[in-house]
Order: C-alpha cells, then structure tokens, then sequence
C-alpha cells in the first residue's frame, strides 16, 4: 500500500461512517451497542495506523492543508530552482574552470542526496519534491554549462539525459512533480528527434506542431506498461500524453501552414478539426468505458473547445453577439443533456 492507496482507505472508512450514521438516524439500520463500539474501536484504530504510517488526511481541513502545502512546495521548488540558476550565473566569472567543474558536478549530487534524506524522515515528499526540482534543475544546468565550457555542440540528446534522470528520481521516491519534469523533457525529446528526421535543425521542433503528435501518443501509450509499485503514475502518462496530442491537433486546425502536409492550409485545416472531433469524441469513450474521470474531463474539454472554435468561424462575423451566445449557451445544455444521457446509459449497462 503506498500513500495514494491509504488516503483512498481512510476516504472510504469516513464515508462508511457517515452513511451508518444516517442509517441509524432513519432507523433503517440499528446495530447493538456492542457491535457498534466494536465498528468504530476497529476504524479508529485503522484510521491511526493510517495516519501513523502515511499520514493521510482524515477530515476535510486537513486534505485544504494538504492542497496549500502542495502549492507552496512547488512554488518554492521553482524559487529555489531559479535561486540556483541566477547564483549560478552571478557568480560564475569569478570560478577558474576546475572549480567550476567541480560545482556542476557535485550540485545535483548533493541534491539528489538531500531527497534521499528528506523521503526518509517524510511521508508526505512534500520537501522531497521541493529539493528534487532543485536537484533537477541543477543536472540541467550542470549539462548545458559544461557543454559551454568543453564547447560540445548542442543536441536533443541533453533533453533525453534530463528526463531519464528526473524519472530515476520520480520512480525512486514516488515524486510526481519530477515524473511530470521528466515527461515533457521526453516529450521535447521526441518531438525534436522527429523534427529533425524531416531535416529541421532540432531547436526548431516548436514550429512544427506535427511533431508533438508522435510523442503524444508515445506517452499516452507507455499507460499501458507495467507500473509495479507506481501504479498512480499511470493516469499522468495518460492525462500528459493525451493533451499534448489534442493540443497539437488543435493547434493544426487553426494554423495549417505549420503542417508537413503539402496539402492547402485551408484543407489541411479542415482536416484536423474533423480529427480533433473525432479524437476528443474517442477519448471521452474511452475514458467512460475503463472509468477514467480525468480522460472523460479531458475529452468533454477539448471536444467543447473544438466545438466552439468552430462556430466562432462559421457565425461571429455575420451573427449578432447576444445570439452567437444564446447559440453557445444551448449547444452546452445539449451536451450536458447527452452527457446524461449517456451516462446513464453506462449506468444501465453496468446494473
């Protein structure tokens, strides 16, 4: 059981309590005195085993804390990170070149270090992940200036080196902040790669939204690998590599020209909008069918984004302004009827 696990737990326990009590209240079910101390002595105890040895939150107070401590921990991640970068650059004229090396190379040891102290003295990772950006951003500095120093040329290959070692620290301590650092380095990774095999220098894969395609679908795909022990690392390869292929794809129903196609822009245009309705439509489907709250988001989002876009181009120019908008807001109420619809659907199905 790792933490994700025991929150669900406790989440359930403090549900169960609840209904009971309206149960009892309703007098539908009434347990005998002893067996109902018996019930709520067992899930104390369980709720303080919990706590003790993943420190979950049991009441609605503790899990806004919870949320706030996140927040803090990655905005100071990123104070940190950009602490190190602009000491780096302040001070760095005045390191002779040995002593430069060595600050670039022990930087990220140390960091890396204080992870492995930090996850063992705390549950929660919230300062393990604070120093593992740290720790990422100080290998990413430590290649690019020894690239300068030694005068190698730049590649895309630095970006593979910095995802591998954010998702060796991710995998290592359960960080999902650096598992996210780690993916969009492979992502870019990719999509550079890609750019390249149609002869574009590798820092302009950004002007080719095609690229992001392939790795899209590469992360979204790597769901399906075996995830033993981080099982809740799955959705983020799913959720991550899925909207980097729906934004590409939308991002190329709106500027054709940057397609590899030797096609019209306004076709080629065309072409990706009834892709991007059919892939928001697939993802929806999918994400109802293996109950996935995040994928079904995800697609309604896109799908209404589509949707939208492209009704902004048939009517805004020509339909008066009140009436474009009474047309969105029932076109919403539509979905939101088929939505229903076909959830309960899926209801009736899986009864």
């Amino acid at each position: 059981m790792n933490r994700d696990d025991a929150q669900r737990r406790a989440d359930r326990i403090g549900a169960f309590l609840v209904e009971l009590e309206e149960l009892e209240r309703d007098e539908i079910l009434v347990l005998p005195p002893d067996e109902r101390a018996r019930i709520g002595a067992h899930f104390e105890s369980l709720i303080a085993k919990l706590s003790a040895d993943f420190d979950v939150d049991t009441s609605g107070m503790e899990k806004q804390m919870s949320l706030g401590m996140r927040i803090v921990s990655f905005l100071g991640a990123l104070a940190l990170s950009a602490a190190v970068f602009f000491f780096f650059y302040r001070f760095w004229g005045l390191l002779s070149t040995p002593l430069q090396v060595t600050v670039l190379v022990t930087a990220p040891i140390v960091a890396t270090a204080g992870i492995d102290l930090t996850a063992r003295r705390e549950r929660t990772l919230y300062f393990a992940s604070l120093i593992g950006l740290v720790a990422f951003a100080a290998f990413v500095l430590d290649l690019s200036m020894l690239g300068q120093i030694f005068s190698i040329t730049p590649t895309q290959n630095a970006l593979l080196a910095w995802g591998a070692f954010a998702l060796i620290i991710a995998y290592s301590y359960r960080l999902k902040l650096l598992l996210t650092a780690g993916l969009a380095s492979l992502i870019a990774y990719l999509s550079a790669t890609v750019g390249t095999w149609s002869g574009c220098y590798w820092l302009s894969f950004g002007e080719r939204p095609e690229n992001f395609v392939i790795a899209g679908v590469v992360i979204a795909a790597a769901t399906a690998l075996p995830h033993k022990g981080r099982e809740e690392f799955q959705p983020i390869y799913r959720i991550f590599g899925l909207l980097v292929l729906l934004s590409s794809v939308l991002s190329l129903s709106h500027w054709g020209a940057g397609s590899y196609l030797q096609l019209p822009v306004n076709t080629v245009e065309h072409g990706y909008q009834v892709a991007g309705f059919i892939l928001s439509a697939l993802v929806i489907w999918i994400g109802i069918r293996r109950q996935w709250p995040g994928t079904v988001n995800l697609g309604s989002t896109f799908f209404v984004i589509f949707l939208y876009s492209k009704f902004f181009d048939w009517w805004w120019d020509w339909m008066p302004k009140y009436l474009f908008f009474l047309v969105l807001g029932l076109m919403a109420v539509g979905l939101l009827l088929a939505l229903r619809r076909m959830r309960t659907a899926l209801k009736g199905g899986a009864a």
